[in-house]
């Protein structure tokens, strides 16, 4: 039995409003369609920039936590599709035996992947450029913004994302992935790469997405070693913001029919 359930995982700078076209085109295929907040982060837009605290006190445990909750509250085991940190969240979900199958768009590393192309390097300086910023919310500039999710958009169109997805980022969490490969132990964004009952994983890679490049999705995706699924594809002329760009709808049909050949 296919699933009929879809689960989309925002990414950090965002919230689910930037799935807002998402979920009615694939709602209008016919499927049910979750795209839930981080903890926390259940408000508008406007009200998180008002108030940046419930972004201060985001970690990864709680938001794996709230989401593996709600999937076993579906009844049913969803395709799952996250974007930039949603695709370290998919990655984690799907190693913990959640999902069908899964899509991790322009995803953010897990742990052990440690290629750091310069762009994003510059995309990440306004967070890495000062220690004390693990303890805060980061927002970007609209120039940082322009930068690191719509460096391919028109700038009528970048600006009008900016004003109308735009929140600032956990400092906290950010710092920790950052820091994942040179601390002890295991990090909060860990998977075992040779699970071997894992459900399949896409990557899609923009191919001018400045803050998670395809190299970085091309060397994930390298890391897992188990006898399972994980293929990548990428997009020509995306950025990181490519579930809103222009064309947006080539990339929905492919992970959903991606997803749908391999659960």
């Amino acid at each position: 039995m296919k699933p009929d359930t879809i689960l989309l995982i925002h990414g950090f700078w965002v919230t689910p409003r930037s799935w807002e076209q998402w979920i009615p085109y694939y709602q209008a295929k016919g499927f049910r369609v979750v795209a839930p907040a981080y903890p926390g982060f259940e408000v508008e837009v406007e009200a998180l920039n008002a108030d940046p605290s419930p972004v201060e006190a985001l970690s990864v445990p709680s938001i794996i936590q709230a989401l593996e909750k709600l999937i076993d509250e579906l009844g049913t085991q969803p395709i799952i599709m996250g974007h930039s940190a949603g695709g370290v969240f998919t990655q984690i979900l799907l190693d913990h035996g959640y999902g069908a199958a899964g899509v991790a768009m322009n995803s953010a590393p897990t742990e052990g992947v440690a290629t750091i192309p310069l762009s994003q390097l510059k995309a990440t300086f306004p967070v890495l450029k000062n220690p004390a910023n693990r303890h805060r919310a980061v927002g970007f500039t609209y120039d940082q913004w322009r930068y690191a999710f719509t460096n391919t958009f028109p700038e009528d169109q970048a600006r009008t994302l900016y004003e109308r997805y735009h929140i600032p980022a956990s400092g906290h969490v950010f710092w920790g992935s950052a820091l994942a490969n040179i601390h002890p132990g295991h990090a909060d964004t860990y998977v075992d790469y040779h699970n071997g009952s894992r459900a399949p994983l896409l990557f899609v890679a923009g191919e001018n997405d400045h803050l998670m490049p395809p190299r970085i999705q091309r060397s994930n995706a390298k890391h897992y070693k188990a006898d399972t699924v994980t293929e990548f594809v990428e997009f020509p002329g995306r950025s990181h913001l490519m579930p809103a760009q222009q064309g947006w709808e080539e990339v929905a049909d492919h992970a959903l029919n991606w997803a749908l050949d391999h659960s």
